[in-house]
């Protein structure tokens, strides 16, 4: 006979880094090999990028429509980044959660902390670091989706958005793709045992008390 499954609250996962230090790729790795896992929609107002699909990495939205969720508090964290607006939508998230369907998103660190005053209880927080700032400049080159002034741009504000490693639960170094999707399974797996999020359990502990041998 299976073993009854106890009910779960889930988790929001948030991953930082600087640009292209490996976040939205470890995101995406953590998807496919995780069952009930899904990748967060932010909403944004950036232009859509080659290879980027309508509701599944973005939803493409107006500044104005943009203005209008923040004005009634359908965000559950927004932040402007290079000019561009990026926020996560509240109810599927919170939706997602009440299932026990676990949501990864990839904001920053303004959005992280902005999740935290928000759902903190929820939230399990990564930063991942590049390895050295030389490499982290060859990855912003080689992604080829940004010009030379925007790579240079997004170095300058590395240092300052490294800077705040420190208020996150967690830290990975990404040397290796792998081994950093590796790292951040084994914290989700811990994380999703922690007994605040085994809402189930008491019933299930119930049960096992009243059982007669």
């Amino acid at each position: 006979m299976a073993a009854p499954r106890i009910k779960r609250r889930g988790i929001v996962l948030v991953l930082s880094s600087p640009s292209g230090a490996g976040k939205t790729t470890i995101s995406r790795a953590l998807v496919q090999h995780e069952r009930n896992l899904k990748l967060s929609v932010s909403v944004t107002t950036r232009p859509r990028r080659p290879g980027e699909v309508e509701g599944k990495h973005y939803s493409f939205i107006t500044r104005k429509i943009f203005d209008e969720m923040v004005a009634k508090r359908e965000l559950l964290e927004h932040a402007i980044v290079f000019d561009n607006c990026y926020g996560t939508p509240r109810p599927p998230v919170m939706k997602a959660l009440e299932a026990g369907v676990d949501i990864i998103s990839d904001v920053d660190w303004q959005g992280t902390q902005q999740l935290r005053e928000s759902i903190r209880d929820d939230l399990v927080s990564i930063f991942i670091l590049p390895p050295s700032r030389a490499e982290l400049k060859r990855r912003l080159q080689n992604r080829a989706q940004d010009s030379a002034e925007v790579v240079a741009s997004r170095m300058a504000k590395s240092s300052d958005e490294m800077s705040h490693w420190p208020e996150y639960d967690y830290v990975i170094v990404n040397h290796d793709l792998e081994e950093s999707v590796g790292q951040v399974r084994a914290i989700l797996a811990a994380e999703r045992k922690r007994r605040t999020r085994q809402t189930g359990m008491a019933d299930f502990v119930n049960r096992l008390r009243g059982e007669t041998s």
